[in-house]
């Protein structure tokens, strides 16, 4: 069995990756040259997102970390509604 800290590494490792691919992503949906490119890469930040969120439910998991991460939780959550309304409203007007 893994102990604490190292569960915690692993974890932090996998947030960090699709947590900055977010952001990532939405800088390359800004200098999309077409409203189909903006729309793929938006798509992929909300998979990084819903990826995001996933991890940071892990944490919940009993025994496995000590940290408290509801309000990261709201924030992702956020973000994924966020992105997910820009992308509907914007193949609307495709």
């Amino acid at each position: 069995m893994q102990c604490k800290t190292q569960n915690e590494f692993i974890l932090s490792k996998q947030i960090l990756r699709c947590g900055t691919s977010i952001g990532a992503n939405v800088e390359e949906a800004i200098a999309a040259q077409l409203k189909k490119d903006f729309i793929s890469k938006l798509s992929i930040a909300n998979k990084e997102a819903r990826e995001t969120r996933y991890w940071l439910r892990l944490y919940q998991s009993p025994n496995l970390v000590q940290i408290e991460i509801d309000s990261y939780l709201k924030e992702i959550e956020s973000i994924i509604n966020i992105l997910t309304e820009i992308i509907k409203t914007s193949s609307e007007n495709l």
